[in-house]
Parts: C-alpha cells; sequence; structure tokens
C-alpha cells in the first residue's frame, strides 16, 4: 500500500501517548497505572460506531484511524489520551514501510 502525501498541518490533534505498568502491593497483588510516555499530533478520522444495550445500560464505542508521524516502540495495549477522551491503541502499522508515518486502528468507550 502506497500512503499519499499528509498535509503536515493535519497532524493537530494534540494526545498524550500513555502505558499501563503495573505494580506490586504490600498484599501480594498489584496495581496498575498509566505513565505518559510522550506528546504526540496526530490526524484522527472516524471509522464506526455502535451502541450496544444490556444489563440495564447502554453501552457506546466508536474506533478511529489515528495517523501520526513515525515513532519506534508504539504498540497495541498502549493508548492516547487527550483531556478526558481516551483512544485504546489496538492495532499499529506503517502502511508503506517507509518509517515516516504510523497508522493506528483504536477505540474509544463511552463516545
Amino acid at each position: 500500500m502506497r500512503m499519499s502525501f499528509i498535509d503536515p498541518g493535519a497532524l493537530r490533534s494534540e494526545f498524550a501517548l500513555e502505558e499501563c505498568v503495573t505494580t506490586p502491593d504490600a498484599l501480594g497483588g498489584h496495581t496498575q497505572s498509566w505513565v505518559e510516555l510522550a506528546t504526540l499530533f496526530a490526524l484522527v478520522e472516524p471509522v464506526s460506531a455502535q451502541s450496544v444495550f444490556g444489563a440495564d445500560q447502554t453501552l457506546e464505542t466508536a474506533t478511529h484511524r489515528v495517523t501520526m508521524r513515525w515513532r519506534a516502540g508504539l504498540k497495541s495495549g498502549m493508548r492516547l489520551r487527550r483531556n478526558q477522551r481516551v483512544l485504546d491503541i489496538i492495532t499499529v502499522h506503517d502502511p508503506d514501510e517507509t518509517q515516516r508515518y504510523i497508522v493506528c486502528r483504536t477505540r474509544e468507550q463511552g463516545a
């Protein structure tokens, strides 16, 4: 797949890249917290949205295609956060294998 030119000005949505860190606690369990690794600018494009009703509540989910400059170490399981908005990274790929851009498929709960 050949990636077309992306206007750098289109990468204007600022996100914090976060990774989940597990820390052991004193009772033999663990706690999970999110640690900010970097600030990234991205192009966010909506892909789909769905609403599921069950257990007397509605769960809204939206998926997005997020394009950003190439970055080593970016992987699924990380997340992008902007204030209260959280995009969980599902897949990561370099569409034309030139290490110019990375495209992530993300899921946003409660959208």
